[in-house]
């Protein structure tokens, strides 16, 4: 078979995304290979296809179990031999698995990395073709990756210890100039082929929010999207916990996840959000890798994160069906020094690094916030600062981000500025210091405990900015911070203090002015994806016995037919075997298994051509 035969008999599709055809082709060659892909891209094809064309077996390098078993459970499912080998399974079942792959009942084997080591496995290798190594999720096995994983150092240990050399190709949706040189040297690719597809995600909208309320905020995005899947980020386990019970307070169906909870639970909530038990899914950045679930209708950060790669890793696991999603971050100044403290405290260093390695990680991870930190607070296109970080060229307008959809007015902050400044000089005067919220509360005229105790109502700067919200306060005070007129310590309770440019301020040297949004309609070149009509009842039948379906084979609904799918099927009405074939991601296998019961759902269905929402219907 050759590769566009693989492809449809398979997977069910009939042509390759950007960049597969040339990835696949270079690995049936022999040739290494480097792909970086955004999340949604379909990486994923890029090595199964050639492992069901390469002679021996594949092994597909992976950093977590769940995305072993979610990949393993697709690939089965389109009639692929695949299995995977971690610590889920007892050492009776890791023997099974290597004595059928030495029997050749495999094309694919998920590994661990650190199982790559084991004397077991480096004889099963020596005695078993092992004709390509794909280590996905390639940027963990550099230090200079956000996401660097010890363990990941143990791949090129593995091949060298063999005595032939696999076909080598590694996969990542996140990587800049210096992580991709990193990748190659680490791994030690001969001479690879190198792609980069494009990091833009089209149909992804993006947004940042600077509310007065964040959960307010987060509510009103995931009540309007109730009957969909999504996603909240949060920087700390505490926040997890009560995020997620408000959540379910105001009636939402959620659940949570972080590291804090016992392995069974966090796998049982995990496949609650999965299964699409649940709709919304609370979490630190603990959760998401590898989870392939393509039905994500947005991602909230209720956190700034502290990178880009990071962010757009998260924010990329909406809409990997292709359907518009939304992704936002609700911002505030207080999530930057959470992130400044959580970088300077971090203790996960590797035993193998150096006092000096470590401190160097350390600074790039500093730079890598400060990054993060001017994406939200720049007023130019969103989209267009993600690419350009990425080192790719964009327009400066995309139409699709909350910047591009916001009218921006530019205001004379100057005097709110001066006494802000002048507040925090004569704190100094006083020889005290204080962090943001009690600067705050001298401003409004708090006569809280601790001002009183501090005799802080005797400063001509108490209740000078009592006729100004809270919030607008907050929001000048955090722009004079990253503009650096005023500065915050790194300490664990971080202090405000003057810096060079207060001076100018104070002095009426230096105006400054703070652009303010004003909320307008969205752009009408905005891109919309999904604008076909569809039958809405029919959809919803597909999907009831789509969930039927998935509860009997034990499997997310999504491993079945994607929503993708159950809309092409509501476009086209297929009535046989070979118009189901036609379906968008019906395989041979999926069309063996399911096409008898989907087909006789649809022809069975009751049309109504007095229905204007229905576009389309069965012909008979």
């Amino acid at each position: 078979m050759n590769k566009d035969t693989v492809l449809n008999q398979y997977f069910g599709y009939y042509t390759f995304r950007e960049g597969q055809s040339e990835l696949i082709d270079q690995i049936l060659t022999k040739k290494d290979v480097l792909g970086i892909m955004p999340t949604g891209s379909g990486k994923s094809l890029c090595f199964q296809i050639p492992a069901l064309m390469l002679s021996g077996i594949t092994l597909v390098v992976s950093p977590l179990i769940s995305l072993m078993k979610d990949q393993v459970n697709a690939l089965v499912q389109a009639g692929v031999k695949a299995a995977y080998l971690n610590s889920s399974l007892t050492p009776g079942q890791q023997q099974e698995v290597l004595r059928r792959a030495a029997n050749a009942k495999y094309d694919i084997i998920y590994i661990a990395p650190e199982r790559l080591v084991s004397e077991a496995f480096i004889r099963f290798a020596e005695n078993t073709e092992i004709s390509m190594v794909t280590v996905d999720e390639a940027h963990c096995v550099s230090q200079w990756g956000q996401d660097f994983r010890p363990n990941y150092l143990k791949i090129i240990d593995f091949i060298e210890r063999l005595s032939y050399r696999p076909v080598i190709s590694a996969f990542t949706a996140t990587a800049t100039q210096e992580v991709r040189d990193d990748i190659i040297a680490i791994l030690r690719l001969k001479d690879p082929f190198v792609i980069t597809t494009g990091f833009d995600r089209e149909n992804l909208s993006f947004g940042v929010l600077k509310p007065a309320n964040k959960f307010n905020s987060l509510l009103e995005i995931s009540g309007r999207n109730s009957n969909k899947s999504g996603i909240v980020y949060c920087s700390t386990r505490k926040t997890v916990e009560e995020v997620c019970a408000k959540l379910i307070d105001s009636g939402l169906s959620a659940t949570r996840y972080h590291a804090g909870l016992s392995d069974q639970e966090r796998f049982s909530n995990q496949d609650d959000f999965i299964f699409d038990r649940v709709k919304v899914m609370v979490a630190t950045n603990a959760f998401g890798m590898g989870i392939d679930k393509s039905n994500v209708s947005y991602v909230v950060h209720y956190n700034m994160p502290k990178s880009i790669e990071s962010y757009y890793q998260e924010a990329g696991r909406a809409g990997r069906d292709g359907e518009p999603a939304e992704c936002k971050i609700l911002y505030s100044g207080q999530d930057v020094r959470t992130n400044q403290f959580l970088i300077e405290s971090n203790q996960e260093f590797s035993e193998e690094l150096s006092v000096q390695m470590r401190e160097a990680v350390k600074q790039k991870d500093r730079d890598r916030l400060k990054a993060m930190t001017f994406y939200c607070s720049t007023n130019d296109c969103l989209r267009q600062y993600i690419l350009q970080y990425f080192g790719e060229k964009s327009k400066n307008f995309c139409g699709n981000c909350s910047n591009c959809n916001t009218k921006f007015e530019t205001v004379d902050i100057t005097d709110e500025s001066q006494k802000i400044i002048s507040c925090v000089y004569q704190l100094e005067q006083r020889n005290r210091s204080f962090g943001r919220n009690m600067i705050s509360d001298i401003l409004h005229g708090s006569r809280n405990e601790k001002v009183l105790r501090f005799k802080l109502d005797t400063l001509s700067s108490h209740g000078i900015l009592s006729g100004v919200t809270v919030h607008r306060t907050r929001a000048i005070l955090d722009f004079l911070i990253e503009n650096e007129y005023l500065h915050l310590s790194n300490d664990e309770f971080p202090v405000v203090t003057l810096t060079e440019r207060s001076d100018g301020v104070m002095n009426e040297l230096t105006p400054v002015t703070m652009k303010l949004s004003e909320e307008t309609k969205a752009h009408p070149s905005a891109k919309k994806t999904s604008d076909i009509s569809v039958d809405g009842g029919l959809f919803d039948e597909l999907r009831k016995l789509r969930t039927k379906l998935a509860a009997a084979n034990h499997v997310p609904a999504y491993i079945i037919f994607t929503d993708a799918s159950l809309k092409d099927m509501c476009l086209k009405c297929p009535k046989t075997m070979e118009e189901f074939l036609e379906v968008t991601g019906v395989g041979a296998s999926k069309a063996k298994k399911y096409g008898k019961v989907f087909t006789e759902l649809i022809c069975g269905y009751p049309f109504s051509n007095s229905d204007p929402g229905s576009l389309h219907h069965c012909q008979s």
